[in-house]
C-alpha cells in the first residue's frame, strides 16, 4: 500500500485552514452533482470508479503530482484501488478519506461559540458534509444539547471531556433532512427531551412540551433558554434565547438565506407564518443577539474557526430573505425552491418515531446536503 488514510475530521481540518488540495472522486457523476466535499481551495475531478477499472493512465495528466490527491468515494473501497494506481503511476501525495462520504457525512467537529455570564460555555458542532449545526451549552456541572446529530457519541464524550452531565436535549423543531439523537440522548443519559408541541402531535413517544414561558436552566445559575414560538419553517418551529445573548434560530432563520416552509407539503399556508416570525416577531428582540442557526448551505458562511453565527442586526441589514416586500416574500419560498431534502418524508416519520430503519438505512437517508433554506 503506497497511500495514506486520512480521517474526516482531518479533511475538515485542511479545509478549514483553507489548506489546497485535489479531490479525485470515484462516485458516480449524479451523485457528485448532487453533493459533494467543499473548500475554499479544494479542486475537483470527478471520474466514475468502473471507469478506472483497467487503470488510471487515461487521467495521469489530469492529477497534480505537487499537491496532496484525496480519492473519495461512497464508503472507502473503490477509492482505495484507484489510489493505488496513482500511487503505482509516481504519485506520492496520495490519500484515502477513511469511510469515504458515509464518514464525512457523519462527522461533527466542536468549536466554541462564547462564554456565558455566570460561567460555561456555548460551543457549535458542525457537520461539515451535511450543512448540519447542533449547539452544547454548559455551566455549573450541566450541560443541555440542541438539535443533536443521530451520532450521539459526540455529545457523551464532549460532556466526559468537560466533566459535566446532559440534563436537557432539545430539538427546536421535527427536522426533515437529518434523524434527530434526541431520544438517543435521553436514553443513554436520562436527560428530559424537549419538543415543541405542535410539531409533536403525531410523535409515538414521551416528551416535555417546548413552550414560551416555560424555560429550560442549567445548574444554580441564572442561565436560561428561553423558548420563542417562532413559526415557519414547520408549525412548531421554536427558536430559543441563550442567556440573553444567544439567539438559537433552528431552521428559521440562517446566514446567507432563510428557512422553507414546504417540507410537510405546507407552502402555501406557513409561508405567512415564516413571514410574521421573521419580519415581526424577531424584530421585537435585541439587534445584539448573535444568531445561531441549525444548518448552513454555503462554504461562505464559515468563520476561521469553523464558526457559523452573526448578530441578528447584521442580518437585517445583509440578508435578503429579510429584505422583501410581502408578494416577492412569498414567491421566494414557495416558487422555485432547491430539490426537497434525500428521503425527507422517511426521516420525519422516524423522527416521529413511526418507523425504526436499521442503522445502515438510516446513513443512506442521511447522504446529501440538508437544502433546508429557500436557496443552497
Amino acid at each position: 500500500m503506497n497511500f495514506t488514510f486520512i480521517s474526516a475530521k482531518e479533511v475538515t481540518e485542511k479545509v478549514l485552514k483553507k489548506e489546497s488540495f485535489f479531490i479525485l472522486d470515484v462516485r458516480n457523476q449524479d451523485a457528485f452533482s448532487d453533493w459533494k466535499i467543499e473548500g475554499s481551495r479544494v479542486e475537483h475531478l470527478n471520474v466514475p470508479y468502473f471507469e478506472l477499472i483497467d487503470g488510471a493512465d487515461k487521467i495521469a495528466d489530469q492529477v497534480p503530482k505537487d499537491k496532496d490527491v484525496l480519492v473519495v468515494c461512497a464508503k472507502q473501497g473503490s477509492s482505495e484501488m484507484v489510489a493505488q494506481q496513482l500511487a503505482d503511476a509516481g504519485f506520492e501525495r496520495v490519500f484515502v478519506l477513511k469511510g469515504g462520504m458515509k464518514a464525512w457525512s457523519e462527522c461533527l467537529h466542536p468549536v466554541k461559540i462564547g462564554d456565558l455570564k455566570e460561567g460555561g460555555s456555548i460551543y457549535q458542532f458542525v457537520r461539515m458534509g451535511k450543512g448540519c449545526l447542533s449547539y452544547f451549552i454548559e455551566s455549573d456541572g450541566e450541560a443541555i444539547v440542541v438539535d443533536p446529530a443521530r451520532t450521539i457519541d459526540a455529545y457523551i464524550d464532549f460532556a466526559k471531556e468537560k466533566n459535566v452531565t446532559i440534563k436537557h436535549v432539545i430539538d427546536t423543531h421535527l427536522h426533515a433532512d437529518h434523524i434527530s439523537g434526541g431520544r438517543l440522548l435521553r436514553e443513554r443519559t436520562e436527560a428530559v427531551y424537549n419538543l415543541p408541541p405542535k410539531d409533536a402531535e403525531e410523535v409515538q413517544f414521551l416528551y416535555e412540551p417546548l413552550v414560551e414561558g416555560t424555560d429550560v436552566s442549567l445548574g444554580n445559575t441564572s442561565m436560561k433558554a428561553e423558548p420563542i414560538y417562532s413559526p415557519g419553517h414547520t408549525i412548531g418551529s421554536t427558536s430559543l434565547i441563550v442567556d440573553d445573548h444567544y439567539l438559537l434560530t433552528g431552521d428559521i432563520l440562517f446566514v446567507e438565506s432563510i428557512g422553507r416552509p414546504d417540507l410537510a407539503g405546507k407552502a402555501g399556508d406557513w409561508a405567512e407564518d415564516l413571514r410574521n416570525t421573521l419580519y415581526e416577531k424577531y424584530k421585537q428582540i435585541s439587534d445584539d443577539l448573535i444568531v445561531l442557526p441549525a444548518h448552513f448551505a454555503n462554504i461562505s458562511e464559515l468563520g476561521d474557526q469553523g464558526q457559523v453565527q452573526a448578530k441578528l442586526g447584521d442580518l437585517y441589514k445583509e440578508n435578503a430573505g429579510l429584505n422583501m416586500g410581502e408578494k416577492e416574500f412569498r414567491g421566494a419560498v414557495s416558487e422555485n425552491l432547491p430539490p426537497q431534502p434525500n428521503a425527507y418524508q422517511e426521516i420525519r416519520q422516524t423522527n416521529m418515531g413511526k418507523i425504526t430503519p436499521d442503522a445502515d438505512r438510516q446513513s443512506e437517508m442521511e447522504i446529501g446536503s440538508n437544502r433546508c433554506a429557500i436557496h443552497g
